[in-house]
């Protein structure tokens, strides 16, 4: 059976850096931090009082206040992305068969913030067990996808995928399958979340996961740099259009890249960290060149897991020398993570679009915050620090890995449309 080969036709983004693609990008070019002190709680009494938040986004601007209450804020992020991702694609609604398009959608945790409100409203009362009827729909992890299908009457498959951080780098992989063995012609993919909630950040504190750069918030998150302490939590959403070739083609779609390729790992070793020498990772990115018939000396960029984690960055950095070898010194490496904070389920959506626009500008955007070199990163590798950097990049790479030992990798090609 010939495969069908998967392309990009829209892009959609809601970050803490820009609410749309173009202020994304713009954002990611000029090394723009999206980290503040948190301005949805009182953190005072948390050991990290910053988080990379959405800035000037209201549900109202979106939807009515009626539909803005029933809905948990990581679908209302996931709705707004998908719908500037959609029209971004410009298919006729009306034309296309809706058996046929489907949406996969990632996240780690989902409605967090209903789980946490409905719980505290249940305590406060008395343990009078009064919950909202729409706790359940509000705060489940598939109901996402679910919203974004029935708002535009999409029949093809719909799921969401779980895998901690990696869970919108596995949506786009299950999508890209699907749309590979014919089963669809088009997928709405990527992913949402929004854990900037007290639940998430006393969650995270007590892991001692979260950078506690309280006195420098807008610098906390510095993948590779020596004195890195911790990942920054952000939120938002990034959706793309995956759409066999053939299709687009025939009706004359503007195509963005094409998705060669993806690779699915475990490290089987820890709940939480990675393993020491990236040995899930290496593999990874080696099961991800092979699905997509890709040398490794033909990659010109990877936009890392890079967390700004002390023990993460260097498992993956290892890895890639591994897998790379000579050519490692030869490849833009950055993390993106560096101005958005860490997406959660949401990271793999954004970065794979950070890694497509790099291809459409010939421009790989920076890995901000670094003052100090870590004498455990070899010195030879080029990390994009502290600027955008100028290129012609055919071959991007994305990295993603979650808690649990999940790894992901997805590599998209620029092609000529």
């Amino acid at each position: 059976m010939e495969l069908k080969r998967v392309v990009v036709t829209g892009l959609g983004a809601l970050t803490p850096i820009g609410n749309n693609i173009q202020e994304y990008w713009d954002g990611l070019v000029n090394g723009k931090s999206g980290c503040a002190p948190i301005t949805s709680f009182d953190s005072e009494k948390f050991k990290t009082k910053f988080a990379c938040e959405l800035k000037g986004f209201n549900p109202t601007d979106h939807f009515d206040r009626k539909e803005a209450r029933r809905l948990d804020k990581f679908a209302q992020y996931a709705l707004v992305a998908s719908e500037e991702a959609i029209k971004d694609a410009a298919f006729d609604l009306e034309k296309v068969d809706k058996f046929r398009v489907g949406v996969i959608w990632g996240a780690g945790i989902g409605g967090i913030q209903t789980f946490q409100d409905e719980v505290t409203n249940f305590n406060s009362g008395g343990g009078v067990p009064r919950f909202n009827p729409f706790f359940i729909p509000k705060m489940i992890a598939d109901i996402a996808p679910g919203h974004i299908s029935i708002k535009n009457g999409f029949m093809g498959p719909n799921y969401t995928t779980v895998s901690a951080c990696a869970s919108s780098a596995n949506a786009m992989i299950d999508a890209l399958n699907y749309i590979r063995l014919g089963h669809c012609d088009i997928i709405i993919t990527g992913g949402s979340e929004a854990a900037v909630v007290e639940a998430g950040m006393g969650g995270f504190n007590a892991m001692h996961a979260l950078s506690t750069r309280n006195e420098s918030p807008e610098t906390a998150s510095r993948p590779f740099d020596a004195n890195r302490d911790g990942f920054v939590l952000g939120e938002g959403a990034g959706a793309l259009v995956l759409e066999s070739y053939e299709h687009a083609k025939a009706r004359g779609a503007k195509i963005y890249a094409e998705v060669m390729g993806g690779g699915m790992t475990s490290d089987a070793y820890h709940m939480t960290a990675p393993h020491p020498e990236g040995v899930g990772v290496e593999r990874v990115m080696h099961n991800c060149l092979r699905d997509a018939g890709l040398r490794p000396e033909e990659v010109d960029a990877i936009n890392t897991h890079g967390t700004s984690t002390p023990l993460g960055d260097i498992a993956e950095l290892k890895a890639i020398t591994k897998v790379f070898g000579a050519h490692a010194k030869n490849i833009n490496i950055n993390s993106t993570k560096s101005m958005t904070g860490h997406l959660l389920g949401a990271a793999g959506g954004i970065e794979a679009i950070a890694s497509i626009l790099s291809m459409q500008h010939g421009i790989v955007p920076p890995t901000i915050n670094h003052t100090t070199v870590d004498e455990n990163i070899d010195p030879e590798l080029n990390l994009t620090l502290n600027k955008a950097q100028k290129r012609d990049v055919k071959v991007a790479m994305s990295n993603t890995f979650g808690f649990g030992g999940h790894n992901a990798c997805v590599v998209f090609k620029k092609i000529d449309a």
